[in-house]
């Protein structure tokens, strides 16, 4: 079987761990019955993890139950640079192999579940862990005038080491403004002329994560300067993501390019749209 999910970029300002959406980057998983394993890929991470501990080798083997499969993996989704690329690696392996909860899977390899939610529903989604009632995702309403300017530098920043400089607390009045921020962020991603600019920002993990990436403050507000409606971290980064209206994408991407050669940052810039349909097998 064959399995394609997309990519997705969780976080979204202030949906810390809850509020995610889907891109049109892919990657995209083929399993096959054969007498023993063998493993080929392309793309992002092509060769750098071929054997049997490769991610999606270890979902196929898992939901298979043995190892007598050809698997072959081509990514469009850069590695650590937080835009979901373990959580869709994992939904297209689990999907292609045949499990029957690929969001599970997806989140159990990620920890949390909005990564995997997007990967499987497509779009807009807001997704969570709960004790009792287990994964609970749900598909939220997507203006189609809203595209996605992805800075990707080539700087890798993996999940742990940007959740190790997290505080273990946070000041009430930063929960407050983080719940107050995602409810009118909810309503301007769902009808544009409802967006309220401050309803990107962030007081949960961004501003203990800036060090990380000394220029991701700088390019924060660049990005918003150059017609950005707002802009946010992309997962864990290092990619920093910017909500554009359509008319304004391809200025806002050329701008952030400038800015990329400028301050001599090795990266791209692209201009993203959402997918609206998740994991597609065949």
């Amino acid at each position: 079987m064959i399995a394609r999910v997309p990519a997705s970029s969780a976080n979204l300002g202030p949906g810390f761990d809850t509020l995610a959406v889907a891109l049109n980057l892919y990657v995209e998983v083929s399993v096959e019955p054969a007498r023993s394993f063998s493993i080929t890929s392309e793309g992002f991470g092509a060769g750098r993890f071929d054997g049997p501990d490769h991610l999606a080798a270890v979902v196929a083997r898992e939901t298979l139950g043995h190892s007598n499969f050809k698997l072959h993996v081509n990514s469009e989704i850069p590695l650590s640079r937080g835009l979901g690329s373990s959580a869709a690696l994992a939904v297209a392996a689990a999907a292609a192999a045949g499990a029957h909860d690929p969001l599970a899977i997806g989140t159990e390899v990620d920890g949390h579940a909005e990564n995997a939610a997007a990967s499987l529903l497509g779009g807009l989604v807001a997704a969570s862990v709960h004790e009792r009632d287990g994964i609970v995702a749900r598909s939220l309403a997507l203006d189609e005038a809203w595209r996605f300017v992805v800075v990707i530098p080539d700087q890798e920043l993996a999940t742990a080491e940007a959740r190790r400089v997290l505080p273990a607390s946070v000041p009430l009045r930063d929960a407050v403004h983080n719940l107050n921020a995602m409810g009118l962020l909810i309503a301007g991603m769902a009808d544009h002329r409802d967006f309220v600019p401050w309803a990107m920002e962030d007081h949960l993990h961004q501003p203990y994560r800036m060090g990380l990436l000394p220029f991701a403050a700088e390019l924060l507000d660049f990005l918003r300067a150059a017609g950005a409606a707002g802009s946010c971290w992309s997962g864990a980064g290092s990619t920093i993501l910017a909500l554009v209206l359509d008319e304004f994408a391809t200025h806002v991407r050329d701008q952030a390019l400038d800015y990329l050669e400028v301050h001599r940052i090795p990266g791209t810039a692209l201009v993203l749209e959402a997918d609206r349909v998740g994991l597609v097998t065949s």
